[in-house]
């Protein structure tokens, strides 16, 4: 239901009524959904400033027509206000506010707790003795930097335990080319090891200066001391990190560590860098482009900033940013990043020289990102537009939807859907649906017919992904499997194109198909380029969900032919081993430990594997 005037008077009313105190207020569609989350440190300015006459920028005016409602939460101070913001943010992932990916999906460097540690590639922080740097903007990223580490420090690559497998076998071709320290002779002691893990640390954390001085420092001890072999190993680490200093882009004089912001923003996207100096040298970057529909404004930046701190594992002291930011604002900001820190962090806006120019560049790479951004756009919509003429669609089909079938046989029949938004596949949205229908038959439209009701069934759910209708609904399969779906659409009252992708003799796209007739996209490159990613697409998750179901009815299979052991409890094992393999290793002991299987069954299972792992009292 379109927003009225009488909406907008009674949301002013409402508005009126806040306190003039910091808070959080939550916008919400017809639907009840959030659509946005903002914070202010006085509510009621904040608020009504959206419901009254005067210039608002295209995205906040859109925004702004789709409210219906909102609800507000007064805090105490502004840090509070930022924080609850950040949470809502993440909690309701709201359609006009920008935001990271959740900090899960980060790469970070881990250093392991042992008397040996190792540098290691994690996307998990855990609350161990570990020590962790990052996230890093890519996998490629840490593993590079692992690597170079390791060649520089003469860190171990290989899988070896070490103290354990000291002295086991002969070194491998890395020690004899030098590129290794050989904690595997017996030749490095834990001590020595624990330095160069702390050069290690050092460099990680952007002091590589520091390191560099440390280590001349050492070498002219041991050249004092004229044990010249230590002192020239020296001499060749410093020179390596010399090397890896020139690789790097050196923006600014040794020592000088800042992160530097930029942003770009136009009427398509609003786009941010982030560059890391360490020491002078760029050693890490971020890139971040938001869409038309995102709302930038200072609230949203600043909010923004600060969760892209709270994942990381280090804030320097200092920030750089390209644009202007009220003081207050500022203020806040530095207030919110000195806690996360735990030592003061300031923010700022250069205003002349070398630290100016460095924003400038970093500005310009938030620009040449928009530029890219912009094409890739221009491209989408051009191959959307042609689909849309080819098909004879109304509506421009951002949102697509495609569904395939897959069986062995007369079991595990199951439907995979994934989606695309913009041309983009929306992994998110992907998901696997078991048959039920068929129990003693295969038949493709019958399974395809169960899993679209089942997934058009949630049109009327009040939120979430699935209570949203796709603009094209695309078949794997042809005239058939189209007719049957788009009867069920009439018995649900539905308008959604739907269409087949067929194929040919050799099981690759041919072309689409109507209930009717057949529409030949050959000669459409990018149409057709399109159109055969996603029938690849579809077609590879159905069978990986399918292949899956297969993967896990086996190995339950196998247990349950152990006299005592069903279904359940097969699933109860594997699901507390991890796999069969897990339980095959398990002893008697571990095995009854496990709730629901008594120690009969664990003996039971132990001599069908062959009797092996048992405990003593076996």
């Amino acid at each position: 239901m379109p927003q009225t005037g009488e909406d907008i008077k009674r949301l002013l009313e409402k508005a009126n009524t806040l306190p003039q105190r910091p808070g959080v207020y939550i916008m919400k569609n017809a639907g009840g959904n959030v659509i946005y989350v903002g914070k202010s440190r006085k509510l009621k300015n904040r608020v009504t400033s959206y419901f009254r006459n005067g210039d608002k920028t295209p995205k906040t005016a859109r925004m702004v027509s789709s409210v219906k409602e909102f609800d507000y939460y007064v805090c105490d101070t502004e840090i509070e206000a930022l924080t609850l913001e950040n949470t809502l943010i993440k909690q309701y992932s709201p359609k006009y506010n920008i935001k990271l990916k959740d900090a899960k999906s980060y790469p970070y460097i881990k250093i392991t707790d042992e008397e040996y540690p190792r540098l290691v590639m994690t996307r998990k922080r855990e609350d161990d003795k570990c020590r962790y740097y990052g996230p890093y903007s890519g996998v490629a990223t840490v593993f590079s930097v692992i690597n170079t580490l390791s060649a520089v420090l003469g860190l171990p690559n290989c899988k070896k335990k070490f103290p354990a497998d000291i002295g086991k076998e002969r070194p491998c071709m890395y020690y004899q080319m030098k590129k290794c320290c050989g904690v595997c002779t017996g030749n490095v002691s834990a001590a020595e090891y624990a330095e160069k893990i702390k050069y290690a640390s050092d460099i990680l954390r952007g002091n590589t200066a520091v390191v560099r001085r440390e280590l001349t420092d050492k070498m002219y001890r041991l050249a004092q001391e004229e044990r010249f072999e230590a002192a020239a190993k020296c001499r060749d680490t410093i020179n390596a990190l010399e090397k890896l200093s020139q690789k790097q882009k050196v923006v600014a004089a040794p020592g000088v560590e800042h992160d530097v912001i930029g942003m770009y923003a136009d009427d398509i996207c609003t786009s941010i860098s982030v560059f890391y100096i360490r020491d002078g040298a760029v050693s890490d970057r971020s890139e971040y482009v938001f869409g038309s529909d995102r709302i930038v404004d200072e609230s949203n930046i600043s909010s923004f900033i600060c969760e892209h701190y709270r994942i990381r594992e280090y804030i320097p002291k200092e920030i750089l940013i390209s644009f202007q930011l009220e003081q207050d604002e500022k203020d806040l900001m530095c207030e919110y990043l000195t806690s996360l820190a735990g030592r003061k962090v300031t923010l700022r806006t250069p205003e002349r020289g070398d630290l100016k120019t460095l924003c400038e560049m970093v500005k310009e790479n938030a620009a040449e990102k928009a530029k890219l951004y912009r094409i890739e756009n221009e491209k989408d919509d051009r191959v959307l537009l042609r689909l849309a003429q080819l098909l004879g669609l109304e509506v421009y089909p951002e949102k697509i939807e495609a569904y395939d079938i897959s069986n062995l046989g007369k079991e595990h029949i199951t439907g995979g859907m994934i989606a695309t938004e913009r041309t983009r596949f929306l992994k998110s949205a992907y998901r696997s649906f078991k048959i039920r229908s068929l129990s003693d038959k295969t038949d493709d439209y019958t399974a395809m017919r169960e899993m679209l009701s089942r997934r058009l069934d949630h049109l009327s759910d009040d939120d979430g992904a699935f209570s949203q209708a796709p603009d094209l609904i695309l078949l794997d399969g042809g005239k058939g499997h189209v007719s049957v779906i788009r009867e069920l659409l009439r018995e649900k009252n539905i308008d959604i194109p739907v269409y087949g992708m067929v194929k040919d003799d050799f099981h690759k796209t041919r072309a689409l198909c109507s209930d009717c007739e057949e529409i030949s996209i050959a000669k459409e490159n990018s149409v057709f380029v399109f159109i055969y990613k996603i029938q690849e697409e579809v077609h590879r998750f159905t069978v990986s969900r399918m292949t899956d179901a297969k993967r896990k009815t086996l190995t339950t299979s196998s247990l349950t032919k152990i006299s005592g052991i069903g279904e359940a409890k097969a699933k109860i094992l594997l699901k507390n081993f991890g796999g069969i393999s897990g339980v095959k290793n398990a002893s008697v002991e571990q095995l009854a430990s496990v709730k629901g299987i008594s120690e009969r069954d664990a003996r039971n299972i132990r001599q069908y594997y062959g009797g092996e792992n048992t405990d003593e009292r076996n």
